[in-house]
């Protein structure tokens, strides 16, 4: 049966992917950028993969946008998939980083979770995915700010879940490992904009690897199958951590944290 779904985050990565398919398959599809210029770009992808698509502004920090979406749409499931990403050592990260992280990851997603919600309650069906991140389960370092962004958001969704289940909302988790989308790529690009090594306590050495991991990403429409399957499945798990060896790997890291000394 069509679903109406709508998905934050659509110009790009995992939103884009899972919004095309979607429509692809006959779902109305409500795909949502931040900016305007991202809009016309999705608008010309769609046409020319001849998939119908209704497209849309949606930045989760501006509230006219948020009431915008409350007001205009009626939806049977919310993809909450828009998240940024600055890096850099938490003990140095200049704050307002920090908290924009928050406002996009945390106080946006919520914000136009709790409209659509109300929407849920009140005809008692309705389902919440929100795209989170293996750094949700564990504190990867250099990005850790980014990780507590994260943590915040699967605190709120065990929450909602919880909360919800009496008036048949569901809600789940999506946590991607290390995939090729670009968007790590632009959050280890973000410390550049600060980081000084001359200023910096924090040695460049620190940052050995990236390059090495950056270069062995997945491909990540093994991920957008994901939350494209758990969206539409009623009877879907909480959390789905892909692939199957990172969630392998976070359950260790969790049990060895109980040893772990400071």
């Amino acid at each position: 049966m069509s679903k109406t779904i709508l998905i934050t985050g659509a110009a790009s990565g995992f939103g884009k992917i899972v919004a095309l398919e979607l429509a692809k398959r006959g779902h109305k599809v409500i795909a949502t950028t931040q900016v305007y210029p991202q809009m016309s770009d999705l608008i010309r992808e769609a046409k020319e993969k001849g998939v119908e698509l209704i497209v849309d502004k949606l930045d989760v920090t501006n509230v006219s946008d948020i009431a915008n979406a409350h007001r205009k749409y009626d939806i049977d499931i919310l993809i909450s998939n828009a998240g940024i990403m600055e890096g850099g050592p938490i003990a140095e990260q200049p704050v307002d980083l920090i908290r924009s992280m928050f406002e996009v990851n945390v106080f946006g997603a919520l914000e136009l979770a709790q409209g659509f919600i109300k929407k849920f309650v009140a005809k008692k069906k309705g389902k919440i995915v929100f795209t989170s991140s293996m750094g949700g389960l564990w504190t990867v370092p250099y990005v850790a700010a980014y990780c507590a962004s994260k943590h915040a958001l699967e605190a709120i969704a065990e929450g909602l879940k919880t909360e919800l289940a009496p008036f048949n909302v569901k809600i789940a988790t999506c946590n991607p490992g290390v995939f090729g989308t670009g968007f790590n790529d632009r959050g280890v690009d973000t410390i550049s904009r600060w980081y000084d090594p001359t200023v910096n306590f924090t040695p460049t050495s620190a940052f050995d690897g990236t390059a090495e991991a950056l270069a062995n990403q997945l491909d990540p429409q093994s991920m957008a199958d994901v939350i494209l399957n758990v969206s539409l499945d009623d009877n879907s798990n909480f959390r789905n951590v892909h692939p199957k060896d990172t969630e392998e790997f976070i359950k260790q890291l969790q049990a060895d944290a109980w040893t772990a000394k400071s």
